[in-house]
């Protein structure tokens, strides 16, 4: 491997989240001494993934089947739909078991710093998602901070303008102010999900 190619390699690992050049000049160095172990089968793993994962066509969920494979469980419950920012926060959810329903992945979370906006968040498919005469309650699982909540009071607004008839709930506030789902623990979100409560 020449030099810039190593380069290269601690350059793309460093954009990872949660990795500085250290860290990924660490990680390369790990990766290069279990090549045939570690860093050829994660490289067969990652081309095969980029080639196989999409975006879930009804809830935008990651998997190599669209709808994915909760969209299309029988088993799930179809009337109750749990709205996330992030698809991270979908698995945060369902490490908990606690959610027998269905989600909706919104794609981030209402933002003036950032600039983003209703139109760049996947409100408007929720809103036609909960016209579905199965759905009886959409369940606001948006992390508690400022954007999560504004993003909150939005969506109920939405909701609400539509005339969907559905109940409109949110995680109890045993998720702390400021905390992120994917970062909780499988008890809090358990416990939060079960404690959630009417928005207005």
């Amino acid at each position: 491997m020449a030099a810039s190619d190593l380069e290269r390699l601690i350059q793309l690992l460093a954009r990872l989240p949660g990795l500085g050049p250290r860290s990924a000049r660490r990680v390369a160095l790990h990766l290069l001494k279990k090549r045939e172990s570690l860093m050829r089968p994660l490289a067969s793993a990652l081309a095969e993934a980029a080639e196989t994962v999409k975006s879930c066509a009804i809830c935008a969920n990651l998997d190599s089947q669209d709808p994915c494979a909760i969209c299309c469980d029988p088993k799930r419950d179809p009337g109750v739909i749990c709205v996330v920012a992030e698809v991270g926060d979908l698995w945060a959810l369902e490490r908990s078991a606690a959610f027998r329903g269905r989600y909706h992945v919104l794609g981030g979370t209402l933002s003036a710093f950032d600039g983003t906006g209703p139109e760049d968040l996947a409100i408007d498919r929720l809103v036609a998602r909960a016209r579905d005469p199965d759905v009886e309650e959409v369940i606001l699982a948006l992390n508690a901070t400022v954007e999560g909540q504004t993003t909150a009071h939005f969506i109920a607004d939405q909701l609400a303008a539509a005339k969907t008839g559905v109940a409109v709930t949110h995680l109890a506030h045993g998720v702390p102010m400021g905390g992120e789902l994917d970062y909780l623990d499988d008890g809090t979100l358990t416990a939060a999900l079960r404690a959630r409560r009417s928005v207005a």
